[in-house]
């Protein structure tokens, strides 16, 4: 049976493998429980900051923190890290500071929590800004993996966690197969390239053994990282397949789809599905519904 896990316990876990380097230091909103930041607390309070319901500040303090040669690891819901887009804008990624910004709970994904708490644009939010790296893993093995490298990043980072519990893929797969500017080919056929991340590779994957008994064969990628996006590989399945669509829990506006648009439109010209949310909010359903 396969193991389900939640990404944000892959980000916890990780924090807690980092705290070796004293440098590293961990802040949070008042949700470190939520985000999983609490292990670290726990263990390791005189290297916490608890910034209370103030993201704006939290940002700035991280800034400051970094500026003085830490490492900090911020954290909250994703739909609260939007308050503080200026000062990740202004504070963070204009003077490049390596300020690694964590946001749970994101896309529709958490359902019952309700349109307003649904960021379904964050990762269009945080693509936009130049200097920052923007990622959205799928398990929480992958998460884990690729928090610790961004402890080495010299650029600040945005990733998104979700709360529900999804399957894990990467158990049994070596660690160097998963690099921050790197997709992962987790199927290869011939007929379709599906480009999946977060909570919808998982879903990608089920598409794809579904297509196969239709006799479609789909190729599925894991692109965890938004930004740097692995153009190279994105050619590569393009020119094999010759159509490709994207999918993700999140609008098709500015976050993969527009990615991989914004790339195809500027090379091979190949036809291109977004799959996501269409220029709309959430709502409190099941998320499928909203994908569509």
């Amino acid at each position: 049976m396969t193991r389900m896990a939640a990404t944000r316990d892959g980000y916890g876990q990780a924090l807690l493998e980092l705290a070796e380097n004293e440098r590293v230091v961990v802040l949070e909103a008042d949700l470190g429980k939520s985000t999983k930041s609490l292990h670290f607390r726990k263990e390791y309070p005189e290297r916490t900051i608890s910034c209370g319901i103030g993201e704006q500040n939290m940002l700035l303090v991280a800034a400051g923190m970094a500026s003085s040669g830490y490492i900090p690891f911020a954290s909250t819901f994703a739909i609260f890290t939007e308050r503080a887009f200026e000062q990740m804008r202004n504070g963070v990624a204009r003077p490049n500071l390596a300020v690694h910004l964590c946001g749970s709970h994101g896309g529709t994904h958490t359902g019952t929590d309700g349109s307003s708490a649904q960021s379904i644009e964050d990762l269009a939010i945080y693509r936009t800004l130049p200097n920052v790296t923007v990622l959205h893993p799928c398990d929480d093995v992958s998460t884990r993996l690729l928090t610790k490298q961004l402890a080495k990043s010299d650029k600040p980072s945005y990733m998104r966690t979700a709360r529900n519990k999804t399957p894990v893929l990467y158990d049994d797969v070596d660690e160097h197969t998963i690099q921050i500017g790197k997709g992962i080919e987790l199927r290869e056929g011939d007929d379709v390239a599906i480009i999946a991340c977060g909570v919808l590779v998982s879903e990608a994957l089920k598409a794809a053994d579904e297509l196969s008994e239709k006799g479609i064969q789909a190729t599925v990628i894991d692109m965890h990282t938004i930004k740097p996006l692995d153009t190279e590989l994105i050619d590569r399945v393009a020119a094999r397949c010759g159509t490709i669509v994207t999918a993700e829990d999140h609008s098709v506006i500015g976050g993969l789809g527009g990615a991989v648009a914004e790339h195809l439109s500027a090379s091979s010209g190949t036809p291109l599905e977004r799959v996501g949310v269409k220029d709309r909010f959430g709502n409190r359903v099941r998320p499928t519904r909203c994908l569509n």
